[in-house]
């Protein structure tokens, strides 16, 4: 998409979802008990997406004991019902996407879902799985963005009157007034 040219101008060329592949990294560790370090380092579109992540897993860059490994196929579909939480990822001070992994028989942690939705990691990571965020690229951002103008209609904030209990009418039996 050109630098000049709105989102406006190009609403029926968005896409209903995004083809992404997740960049995990290995580093030496420092610590005595523990060997390696992995940890999500980035997410990029993904053109050859099949829809099928966990195929054609590959090192794409090795170096003094680093490895990035790509793990592709995988989609990041936008709703509705989310919208609020897309909202607070855009206004935050570093919009992220969120990686969800679980580690594998070798303790190796490998991506199975990639989210922007705040609240949907934070359920994940209740549920102890591993949840990676990692900056969101700029034409993420800019897709999103207008998925949010387009769809989010903020509730209107409603003041709660206090019950007063005091004089709530009937007393406890057995208690004096």
């Amino acid at each position: 998409m050109p630098d000049n040219a709105s989102l406006i101008d190009n609403r029926d060329q968005l896409p209903d979802a995004m083809a992404v592949a997740v960049v995990m990294e290995r580093r030496p560790s420092d610590h005595p008990w523990v060997d390696e370090v992995w940890t999500a380092t980035g997410v990029t579109g993904d053109t050859q997406a099949n829809g099928d992540h966990g195929g054609d897993v590959r090192i794409v860059d090795e170096q003094a004991g680093v490895m990035r490994v790509l793990h592709p196929g995988f989609s990041i579909s936008l709703h509705t019902d989310e919208c609020e939480s897309y909202y607070h990822n855009l206004k935050s001070p570093e919009p992220g996407c969120y990686v969800i992994a679980r580690n594998d028989e070798d303790d190796v942690p490998v991506p199975y879902l990639v989210s922007l939705s705040f609240d949907e990691a934070n359920a994940y990571q209740e549920c102890e799985d591993l949840v990676y965020q990692v900056a969101m690229p700029p034409e993420m951002y800019r897709w999103v963005e207008y998925f949010v103008l387009q769809h989010y209609v903020p509730e209107k904030r409603v003041k709660r009157k206090r019950n007063n209990w005091k004089n709530s009418g009937k007393q406890k039996a057995g208690r004096p007034s």
